[in-house]
């Protein structure tokens, strides 16, 4: 479902009143503007649980605690969802959106729960909590943001990871979210788009198949200064 030129981005943020616990709709906010600063048309959406679901070139699934969680997978696998994304909808997921679209998850008590087999994962219970920063190697890009999670994620044969993990723990201490065609997932809040402004703009050119023009905002401005502090407490 790749946009056309001159036609309207649509943009839905999904059940922010369940998966909103970490501010992640900011995700939305973060593409529209970008690409409205681009002179791009945008239609953004909060789907409540009570809408239907709309038709949407990129839907944003946030972080949220357990029983909304499972709730919120119930209403996705009941209204299309799942057609929409194979019919080419894009997806932007953090934590539990990323946990949601594996093949199953754990919800309080340990109980193994299905998720919408969109993407060979799975995701079990840790020992301990991982709260705190979150850094990711992406390619040549730093990926910030931070993270507050009970489970811990294995990716089937062939799935590809977002990036590696830096500082944290993410799926498993070694690699953060994944990665398909058309799925971005990750376990860094933030929200993340807000953060690593670049992150947006790889999502927004994928989904327009164009190259974007350049941006400066505060938000790249922030994030330059940032990486430059990561990159310096490395080398030291």
């Amino acid at each position: 479902m790749d946009v056309e030129v001159g036609a309207v981005l649509k943009i839905a943020v999904l059940y922010p009143e369940l998966l909103g616990t970490y501010g992640d709709g900011g995700n939305g906010l973060v593409l529209a503007e970008r690409a409205r600063r681009r002179g791009l048309e945008v239609s953004l959406e909060l789907v409540s649980m009570r809408d239907e679901l709309p038709a949407a070139d990129v839907y944003l699934l946030g972080g949220g605690e357990d029983g909304p969680q499972r709730l919120a997978s119930d209403l996705l696998a009941k209204n299309g969802f799942v057609e929409h994304v194979s019919d080419g909808s894009y997806v932007v997921a953090v934590c539990a959106g990323l946990q949601i679209l594996g093949r199953s998850f754990c919800v309080e008590g340990n109980d193994e729960y299905r998720g919408l087999g969109l993407v060979d994962v799975v995701t079990r219970r840790g020992k301990v909590r991982s709260v705190g920063e979150l850094c990711v190697r992406v390619g040549e890009r730093l990926l910030v943001g931070f993270e507050n999670h009970g489970g811990r994620t294995s990716l089937g044969d062939g799935v590809a990871p977002l990036g590696r993990v830096l500082k944290g723990r993410a799926n498993d201490g070694e690699v953060d979210g994944y990665r398909t065609d058309h799925i971005w997932a990750s376990y860094a809040h933030g929200p993340v788009l807000a953060m690593n402004p670049w992150f947006a703009d790889e999502i927004l050119a994928t989904v327009l198949e164009r190259e974007l023009t350049p941006l400066e905002t505060a938000a790249d401005l922030l994030y330059a200064r940032r990486r430059q502090i990561l990159t310096a407490g490395s080398a030291g």
